[in-house]
């Protein structure tokens, strides 16, 4: 993808900044407790497996940090931009359910 694409496709996911670094999108979501934050997780689990493309990710108490990339292609693609989409959709309550 190139920067413009990609840096058009971040101007609409605000949350979402490009981590030069590590060359993917990266991400922080903060919720109540771990509980939420496991509930997330999971969502996103089961959305990775059914799209195959798996996130970096950590989660400490109620904090996920996600790192988005498509190792195989060596940076960001519309696989990408598409879960970071899809995650921020489970956010407001919509996107696959899991």
């Amino acid at each position: 993808m190139i920067r413009e694409d990609r840096d058009a496709a971040l101007a609409d996911l605000p949350r979402w900044r490009f981590d030069e670094a590590q060359g993917g999108i990266a991400a922080t979501f903060i919720f109540p407790d771990f509980a939420a934050a496991f509930a997330f997780m999971t969502r996103a689990a089961l959305h990775a497996e059914r799209v195959d493309h798996h996130p970096d990710w950590r989660n400490v108490w109620n904090k996920v940090e996600i790192l988005l990339t498509t190792h195989d292609a060596g940076g960001v693609t519309h696989k990408d931009i598409d879960f970071a989409r899809t995650l921020e959709g489970f956010l407001l309550g919509s996107g696959p359910a899991a």
